[in-house]
Protein backbone atom coordinates (compact mmCIF):
# COMPACT_ATOMS: atom_id res chain seq x y z
CA UNK A 1 0.00 0.00 0.00
CA UNK A 2 1.57 3.29 -0.99
CA UNK A 3 2.52 5.61 1.84
CA UNK A 4 0.24 8.62 2.08
CA UNK A 5 1.63 12.16 2.36
CA UNK A 6 0.84 13.73 5.71
CA UNK A 7 1.32 17.37 6.59
CA UNK A 8 0.99 16.84 10.32
CA UNK A 9 1.82 13.28 11.32
CA UNK A 10 5.23 12.59 9.78
CA UNK A 11 7.12 15.70 10.81
CA UNK A 12 10.54 15.29 12.40
CA UNK A 13 10.61 16.21 16.10
CA UNK A 14 12.45 19.32 17.24
CA UNK A 15 15.44 18.26 19.35
CA UNK A 16 15.90 20.67 22.26
CA UNK A 17 19.62 19.86 22.87
CA UNK A 18 20.39 20.54 19.20
CA UNK A 19 18.43 23.80 19.35
CA UNK A 20 20.27 24.95 22.48
CA UNK A 21 23.63 24.11 20.90
CA UNK A 22 22.80 26.13 17.77
CA UNK A 23 21.58 29.03 19.91
CA UNK A 24 24.86 28.97 21.83
CA UNK A 25 26.84 29.05 18.59
CA UNK A 26 24.56 31.88 17.42
CA UNK A 27 25.42 33.92 20.53
CA UNK A 28 29.14 33.50 19.86
CA UNK A 29 28.78 34.45 16.19
CA UNK A 30 26.58 37.44 17.06
CA UNK A 31 29.31 38.75 19.37
CA UNK A 32 31.85 38.36 16.55
CA UNK A 33 29.59 40.14 14.04
CA UNK A 34 28.93 42.98 16.52
CA UNK A 35 32.65 43.47 17.10
CA UNK A 36 33.40 43.33 13.38
CA UNK A 37 30.75 45.94 12.55
CA UNK A 38 31.87 48.26 15.35
CA UNK A 39 35.54 47.87 14.39
CA UNK A 40 35.42 47.89 10.59
CA UNK A 41 32.11 49.61 9.78
CA UNK A 42 32.27 52.99 8.08
CA UNK A 43 28.74 54.25 8.64
CA UNK A 44 28.25 57.68 10.18
CA UNK A 45 25.45 56.54 12.50
CA UNK A 46 26.15 55.04 15.92
CA UNK A 47 27.57 51.63 15.07
CA UNK A 48 27.50 50.32 18.65
CA UNK A 49 23.78 51.00 18.98
CA UNK A 50 22.92 49.48 15.60
CA UNK A 51 25.05 46.39 16.36
CA UNK A 52 22.78 45.57 19.32
CA UNK A 53 20.20 44.33 16.80
CA UNK A 54 22.37 41.50 15.43
CA UNK A 55 21.94 39.03 18.34
CA UNK A 56 18.15 39.41 18.21
CA UNK A 57 18.07 38.76 14.46
CA UNK A 58 20.40 35.77 14.64
CA UNK A 59 18.76 34.03 17.59
CA UNK A 60 15.21 34.71 16.40
CA UNK A 61 16.00 33.37 12.93
CA UNK A 62 17.53 30.23 14.44
CA UNK A 63 14.37 29.61 16.45
CA UNK A 64 12.04 30.19 13.51
CA UNK A 65 13.96 27.97 11.10
CA UNK A 66 14.40 25.23 13.73
CA UNK A 67 10.65 25.13 14.34
CA UNK A 68 9.40 25.35 10.77
CA UNK A 69 11.91 22.84 9.35
CA UNK A 70 10.24 20.13 11.46
CA UNK A 71 6.77 20.85 10.08
CA UNK A 72 5.67 21.51 6.52
CA UNK A 73 2.42 22.99 7.80
CA UNK A 74 4.27 25.51 9.98
CA UNK A 75 6.53 26.50 7.10
CA UNK A 76 3.51 27.20 4.90
CA UNK A 77 1.94 29.21 7.70
CA UNK A 78 5.14 31.20 8.12
CA UNK A 79 5.04 32.22 4.46
CA UNK A 80 1.55 33.58 4.93
CA UNK A 81 2.47 35.37 8.15
CA UNK A 82 5.55 37.05 6.68
CA UNK A 83 3.57 38.25 3.69
CA UNK A 84 1.70 40.72 5.92
CA UNK A 85 4.73 41.96 7.86
CA UNK A 86 5.99 45.42 6.96
CA UNK A 87 9.36 46.71 8.16
CA UNK A 88 9.36 50.50 8.17
CA UNK A 89 12.72 51.17 9.87
CA UNK A 90 14.90 52.92 7.26
CA UNK A 91 18.33 51.51 6.46
CA UNK A 92 20.54 54.56 5.96
CA UNK A 93 23.69 52.84 4.69
CA UNK A 94 24.12 49.86 2.33
CA UNK A 95 26.75 48.53 4.73
CA UNK A 96 24.12 48.20 7.46
CA UNK A 97 21.95 46.15 5.11
CA UNK A 98 24.92 43.88 4.31
CA UNK A 99 25.50 43.11 7.99
CA UNK A 100 21.79 42.43 8.45
CA UNK A 101 21.98 39.89 5.62
CA UNK A 102 25.00 38.29 7.31
CA UNK A 103 23.01 37.99 10.54
CA UNK A 104 20.06 36.43 8.72
CA UNK A 105 22.39 34.01 6.92
CA UNK A 106 23.83 32.89 10.26
CA UNK A 107 20.34 32.28 11.62
CA UNK A 108 19.30 30.34 8.53
CA UNK A 109 22.41 28.16 8.53
CA UNK A 110 22.30 27.33 12.23
CA UNK A 111 18.54 26.86 12.19
CA UNK A 112 18.97 24.31 9.39
CA UNK A 113 21.61 22.50 11.54
CA UNK A 114 24.38 23.36 9.07
CA UNK A 115 26.62 24.42 11.93
CA UNK A 116 30.09 23.68 10.56
CA UNK A 117 29.51 25.17 7.06
CA UNK A 118 27.91 28.25 8.63
CA UNK A 119 30.75 28.88 11.08
CA UNK A 120 33.43 28.34 8.42
CA UNK A 121 31.64 30.58 5.90
CA UNK A 122 31.04 33.43 8.35
CA UNK A 123 34.63 33.37 9.61
CA UNK A 124 35.86 33.43 6.01
CA UNK A 125 33.50 36.28 4.99
CA UNK A 126 34.33 38.48 7.99
CA UNK A 127 38.04 37.76 7.62
CA UNK A 128 37.96 38.69 3.94
CA UNK A 129 36.13 41.93 4.72
CA UNK A 130 38.68 42.79 7.40
CA UNK A 131 41.58 42.19 4.99
CA UNK A 132 39.94 44.38 2.35
CA UNK A 133 39.44 47.16 4.90
CA UNK A 134 43.07 46.96 6.01
CA UNK A 135 44.33 46.94 2.42
CA UNK A 136 42.27 50.01 1.62
CA UNK A 137 43.58 51.87 4.65
CA UNK A 138 47.16 50.99 3.77
CA UNK A 139 46.66 52.45 0.29
CA UNK A 140 44.74 55.57 1.21
CA UNK A 141 46.00 56.44 4.69
CA UNK A 142 43.74 57.25 7.64
CA UNK A 143 39.98 57.65 7.33
CA UNK A 144 38.51 60.53 9.31
CA UNK A 145 35.16 62.26 9.53
CA UNK A 146 35.49 65.98 8.81
CA UNK A 147 32.71 68.11 10.27
CA UNK A 148 32.51 71.71 9.00
CA UNK A 149 30.39 74.41 10.66
CA UNK A 150 30.25 77.92 9.21
CA UNK A 151 28.02 80.53 10.80
CA UNK A 152 27.37 83.95 9.34
CA UNK A 153 25.67 85.71 6.47
CA UNK A 154 28.48 84.81 4.05
CA UNK A 155 27.92 81.11 4.77
CA UNK A 156 24.48 81.03 3.15
CA UNK A 157 24.32 84.15 0.99
CA UNK A 158 27.20 83.43 -1.40
CA UNK A 159 26.77 80.90 -4.17
CA UNK A 160 29.08 77.97 -4.76
CA UNK A 161 30.14 77.39 -1.16
CA UNK A 162 29.85 73.61 -1.43
CA UNK A 163 31.93 73.58 -4.62
CA UNK A 164 34.60 75.71 -2.96
CA UNK A 165 34.73 73.34 0.03
CA UNK A 166 35.04 70.34 -2.25
CA UNK A 167 37.96 71.91 -4.11
CA UNK A 168 39.83 72.60 -0.88
CA UNK A 169 39.30 69.08 0.46
CA UNK A 170 40.25 67.38 -2.83
CA UNK A 171 43.59 69.20 -2.85
CA UNK A 172 44.70 67.51 0.38
CA UNK A 173 42.69 64.27 0.72
CA UNK A 174 43.24 61.07 -1.24
CA UNK A 175 39.50 60.52 -1.30
CA UNK A 176 36.47 62.39 0.03
CA UNK A 177 32.79 61.51 0.35
CA UNK A 178 30.13 64.05 1.32
CA UNK A 179 27.86 62.43 3.93
CA UNK A 180 25.78 65.38 5.15
CA UNK A 181 25.06 68.93 3.96
CA UNK A 182 22.72 71.22 5.87
CA UNK A 183 21.91 74.92 5.44
CA UNK A 184 19.54 76.74 7.79
CA UNK A 185 19.27 80.35 8.93
CA UNK A 186 22.88 81.62 8.95
CA UNK A 187 24.49 78.22 9.58
CA UNK A 188 26.09 75.91 7.03
CA UNK A 189 27.08 72.41 8.17
CA UNK A 190 28.74 69.63 6.19
CA UNK A 191 30.23 66.25 7.06
CA UNK A 192 32.79 64.42 4.90
CA UNK A 193 34.47 61.06 5.14
CA UNK A 194 38.04 61.78 4.03
CA UNK A 195 41.18 59.71 3.50
CA UNK A 196 44.18 61.59 4.86
CA UNK A 197 47.60 60.41 3.70
CA UNK A 198 49.64 61.70 6.64
CA UNK A 199 49.84 64.40 9.32
CA UNK A 200 51.31 66.90 6.88
CA UNK A 201 48.25 66.57 4.62
CA UNK A 202 45.99 67.02 7.63
CA UNK A 203 47.75 70.22 8.72
CA UNK A 204 47.73 71.54 5.16
CA UNK A 205 43.99 70.88 4.87
CA UNK A 206 43.28 72.75 8.10
CA UNK A 207 45.39 75.74 7.02
CA UNK A 208 43.76 75.83 3.58
CA UNK A 209 40.26 75.74 5.09
CA UNK A 210 41.09 78.60 7.45
CA UNK A 211 42.58 80.69 4.64
CA UNK A 212 39.63 80.12 2.30
CA UNK A 213 36.88 80.33 4.95
CA UNK A 214 38.21 82.42 7.87
CA UNK A 215 35.17 81.89 10.15
CA UNK A 216 34.73 78.15 9.55
CA UNK A 217 35.01 75.56 12.34
CA UNK A 218 36.52 72.18 11.45
CA UNK A 219 36.37 69.03 13.56
CA UNK A 220 38.06 65.71 12.74
CA UNK A 221 36.81 62.43 14.20
CA UNK A 222 38.41 59.02 13.90
CA UNK A 223 35.64 56.76 12.54
CA UNK A 224 36.87 53.85 14.70
CA UNK A 225 36.60 55.85 17.89
CA UNK A 226 33.30 57.68 17.52
CA UNK A 227 31.36 58.35 20.74
CA UNK A 228 29.03 55.50 21.71
CA UNK A 229 26.29 57.72 23.12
Amino acid sequence: MPQELSLFGSDAPLLVPELLFNLLIGVVLSIIVRWHFSRFGSTLSNRDEFAQVFPFIILTTILIISVVKSSLALSLGLVGALSIVRFRTPIKEPEELAYLFISIAIGLGLGASQTVPTVVSIVFILGALALLKWARRERSGKQLFLSLDWQGEDAVSRQGQLTAMNKVIVRHAAHSDLRRYDVRDNLLSATYLVDIRDDNSLNALIDDLRDTFPDINATFLDQNHLPSV
